[in-house]
């Protein structure tokens, strides 16, 4: 992509107010460094990895922390005989205290599962580097005293020393009365030794060496000669120490430059991903998305704004700007845009621009969710005035030799922005060079955007096929822009009332007019009426959207509200049958009373949901009857009320019933129960119920079915629970079970919950013929 296509379109703008996101100084260098991807696949694992990001970054699954630039530490890390520098391991200890961090935040999940927590599990890691500069790096950047035995032990006989030289200083003091003599504390230290402050004019009070003065020369530090053979002792001790931590600080460049490999690794891959949480967050601040992209994609940018026009003013630039639909349609490749000076056409284009070049460049774009763009491998763009003084081009001969210039390099993947062309010349010359610019972009399958002012132009952009006009409205009244876009006309310059609002003198704007109408070329009141019309239409989609959102969501408002007072509803329906059942156990109702009131709940159940969804449901059209002479034994059918695949085993035409074997169990089906094993599968529920048709020839057992095969014994309990209150507000009293043969555990819990059951009358194993072990049948009371 030219450089000179980047810096008119200002996208070095927006990859600086993109690196004022990043924490780090490396991850802003490295924003400032971004550019459009010229690979399909890399741009889309990028786009994927950023759209991870911006939902990691929402969670708060990991929050950057400002870190170092290590750069430097590498090419020390490249020579045997160099080490690195204590601040220096600080930075490194840093860098590598935040991946670790990272890695515990990101790394967790199966493989596959996202793209970005396998680039941070995939990514080298100097684990023994990072181990041991946490255990010998204190808080403050110092060594710790446990980094080395040496160490440890060096330090404890200088804290040592330390304390014997208070001990005899202030024992000194006290017994020879100095403390009136002494400027401040007891001791303190000059020249890296430990000496007494005094005041100037009792120097002579202390035999020692005079190692320095205070600046207002009242105060002098004198050793005293007792503390001359401890201080040199102090003095060996700390070269010792400087050789120790020396000896630390070479062993910890040996574990990075063993592992640099990986520590460069971890540091790139800190960097990256403080570069995709700075895009994350421009993709908040901008409310966009993340397009698709691809070859053969349309243009399709819905509610496009310009970037740093969202981003010039914080969150509120969001609702100030104008958005504009910049859509063209499959056969189309063309976009000319008209209208008034000043109106935003310029805009437009630099805004299609700007967000292709985003895009390309796996950043979010400031448009709606469902935006698209085609893959372009290259973008020109011919914007504003090119003149060159020093090079002695006008503006046209300037657009003219960079047109040249890269006319060859124009393809189908080519994006080019066109504003003003031809301007710079005799205007219908410069239409028709416009004009045949276009049909050659056409001709090449490019993709182009043109604003112009050429009345040619204009009328080329009705009537040519592959190009769409559009134009910038304006208001009628006040003759001033509205900032919109309507498609499908063209528009007028208005210029004499652009020039009448910047204070051009009346007298000047009369004349013009005058010129204007003798020479005949003035369809003003013709491209008034048609502005006007546009406008309206605009508005009235507007209202008709606004409309749309305003009944989504009163009707999301009904359901949410009609889901809770079905949920009520339920809920106080299963208390009333419980209460029933409590009062037949109890003995103070008989059981016609029961199923009488069990009957009542039911209707009013019915006869509540109907209030409450406001009308009746409509009822299902009948299922196609299966033709049961048509089956045979082996062929597969689907029980609809179970929507279970069985196998026919046995028919019996007078009943017209089938006998079928479902998953090992063996009964009896009427075939309106049944269907073809590849109709339409029913659509999900809780609890299966089957309820049998009241027909004589129908199988008499098949009064409610329950399948609880496969479920554990906690499911099954609340399953079995809400089938037996079911089948009582129904009024049935005969059920069926279905539990399976298997290891027997899940038929014994279920006779242990009948038989526990107030309501639960008798029940059995079902005959050979009907299942066996594997269905057990019930009577309810």
């Amino acid at each position: 992509m030219e450089s000179r296509t980047l810096s008119l379109l200002e996208f070095p703008k927006v990859l600086e107010r993109l690196a004022a996101l990043a924490v780090s100084e490396p991850a802003a260098a490295a924003c400032r460094e971004i550019s459009p991807i010229a690979d399909p696949k890399v741009l889309a694992d990028e786009q994927r990895k950023l759209a991870e990001a911006v939902e990691l970054r929402r969670d708060a699954a990991f929050t950057f922390t400002p870190f170092p630039d290590i750069e430097a530490i590498f090419p020390i890390l490249e020579s045997e005989r160099r080490a690195l520098e204590l601040d220096a391991l600080v930075a490194l200890s840093h860098v590598l205290g935040q991946v670790a961090a990272l890695r515990e935040a990101l790394g967790k999940g199966e493989p596959g599962s996202s793209l970005l927590r396998d680039v941070v599990a995939g990514t080298p890691w100097a684990q023994k580097t990072q181990a041991a500069l946490a255990r010998c790096l204190a808080p403050d950047g110092s060594l710790r005293d446990e980094s080395s035995p040496e160490l440890f032990s060096v330090r404890q006989e200088i804290r040592a020393i330390h304390q014997t030289i208070m001990t005899r200083v202030k024992e000194f003091v006290g017994e020879k009365e100095m403390g009136p003599f002494l400027q401040d504390d007891y001791v303190t230290i000059s020249s890296d030794r430990y000496v007494l402050p005094l005041k100037a004019n009792f120097k002579g009070r202390v035999q020692g060496i005079i190692h320095d003065y205070s600046q207002t020369g009242e105060t002098v530090y004198i050793e005293p000669f007792f503390l001359v053979e401890t201080n040199n002792r102090l003095q060996e001790l700390k070269n010792e120490e400087r050789e120790a931590e020396a000896r630390v600080m070479a062993f910890l460049t040996g574990l990075a430059r063993d592992e640099r490999r990986g520590v460069a690794a971890a540091y790139r891959l800190l960097v990256a991903c403080d570069v995709l949480w700075a895009k994350a967050a421009l993709a908040d601040r901008l409310g966009g998305t993340l397009p698709e992209v691809g070859q053969g994609r349309p243009v399709h940018l819905l509610a496009a704004r310009h970037p740093l026009l969202v981003l010039a003013d914080g969150d509120g630039a969001k609702t100030r700007v104008m958005p504009q639909d910049l859509v063209l349609g499959e056969d189309q490749r063309g976009l000319i845009v008209t209208g008034a000076n000043a109106g935003g056409k310029t805009v437009c284009l630099k805004t299609l621009g700007v967000l292709a070049v985003m895009a390309l460049s796996a950043l979010p774009v400031s448009a709606g969710e469902g935006s698209r763009l085609p893959f372009f491998h290259k973008v020109f763009v011919f914007l504003g005035d090119e003149q060159s003084l020093e090079d002695h081009l006008s503006t046209f001969t300037a657009q003219i030799r960079h047109l040249s210039r890269v006319w060859p390099d124009i393809d189908a993947d080519t994006l080019v922005l066109l504003d003003e062309f031809g301007a710079g010349t005799d205007p219908s010359q410069g239409a028709a060079l416009a004009q045949s610019v276009v049909d050659g972009l056409l001709d090449k399958g490019a993709y182009l955007a043109a604003a112009t002012h050429f009345p040619a132009l204009k009328a080329y952009g009705l009537s040519r096929p592959g190009v769409r006009a559009a134009c910038m409205l304006f208001d009628p009244a006040t003759k001033k822009p509205v900032y919109r876009l309507a498609y499908d006309q063209v528009g007028a310059s208005i210029a004499l009332d652009v020039a009448r609002e910047h204070g051009l003198p009346e007298e000047i704007l009369e004349r013009a007019s005058r010129y204007l109408l003798l020479d005949g070329s003035d369809a003003g009141q013709v491209f008034d009426r048609l502005n006007d019309l546009a406008l309206r239409r605009e508005r009235e989609l507007e209202a008709i959207a606004a409309k749309r959102r305003e009944d989504e969501g009163r009707v999301a408002k009904l359901k949410e509200n009609l889901k809770k007072a079905q949920d009520t509803l339920v809920e106080e329906i299963r208390d009333l049958s419980r209460e029933i059942a409590r009062r037949h156990e109890a003995g103070r109702i008989g059981r016609k009373e029961a199923q009488k009131a069990l009957a009542d709940a039911r209707k009013r159940l019915i006869e509540h949901g109907t209030a409450i969804t406001g009308r009746q449901e409509p009822e299902e059209a009948p299922a196609k009857a299966l033709d049961l002479a048509a089956l045979a034994p082996g062929d597969s059918v689907r029980i609809i009320s179970w929507d279970k695949t069985a196998v026919v085993r046995e028919k019996d035409m007078r009943r017209q019933a089938a006998k079928v074997d479902v998953g090992g169990v063996s009964l009896w089906v009427p075939v309106a129960d049944m269907a073809l094993a590849d109709a339409p599968a029913a659509k999900p529920g809780g609890v299966t119920v089957a309820i049998a048709p009241r027909d004589t020839t129908a199988v008499s057992g098949l009064g409610l079915v329950l399948d609880l095969r496969g479920m554990r014994a906690d499911a099954a309990e609340s399953e079995l629970a809400m089938f037996l209150d079911a089948a009582l507000l129904r009024g049935h009293g005969e059920l069926e079970i279905i539990h399976g043969k298997g290891t027997g555990a899940l038929r014994r819990e279920v006779h242990r919950l009948l038989k526990e059951h107030p309501q639960v009358a008798s029940f059995a194993l079902a005959p050979e013929d009907r299942g066996g072990d594997g269905m057990t049948m019930v009577t309810l009371k």
